[in-house]
């Protein structure tokens, strides 16, 4: 993709491709720290978090993309790698969201599972619409 094809946005309060990836970069980070506090801690309390927030904060749009796409794919395989050697008992762990109140480990896979896939849609859709825009760059 071409710088400006990753940083059109469809509409001013949506994301770019570039800013969708450092999102799902900080998101894996986050879902991986959650599910280790699952499992190591009894009623780990789950804090919650505004994406637009980090967004902002940590300059998505302004930052290269490469690095974040790199860390999602190192914290997805090992993430992955970890939930492949759970045992029975892993799995009935949980921890406490202050909004959901009881949150398993199975609860927080359905989350994330199809999070990335979602967002890959997502960026499908930016370069469907930013060729039919007739942007270029």
């Amino acid at each position: 993709m071409s710088a400006a094809e990753l940083d059109w946005k469809p509409a001013p309060k949506e994301w770019s491709a570039r800013e969708v990836v450092h999102h799902l970069a900080d998101s894996e980070m986050i879902a991986a720290v959650r599910l280790r506090r699952m499992l190591v801690e009894d009623e780990a309390q789950i804090l919650p978090y505004d994406p637009d927030d980090l967004a902002r904060g940590l300059r998505y749009a302004a930052r290269p993309h490469a690095l974040a796409l790199t860390l999602f794919q190192a914290v997805r395989a090992e993430t992955a790698q970890l939930l492949e050697g759970l045992g029975e008992a892993e799995w009935e762990r949980a921890a406490r969201h202050p909004r959901t109140g009881r949150y398993p480990v199975e609860q927080w896979l359905r989350d994330y599972a199809g999070h990335a896939h979602e967002h890959a849609d997502q960026i499908r859709a930016n370069r469907r619409q930013w060729r039919e825009s007739g942007a270029r760059g």
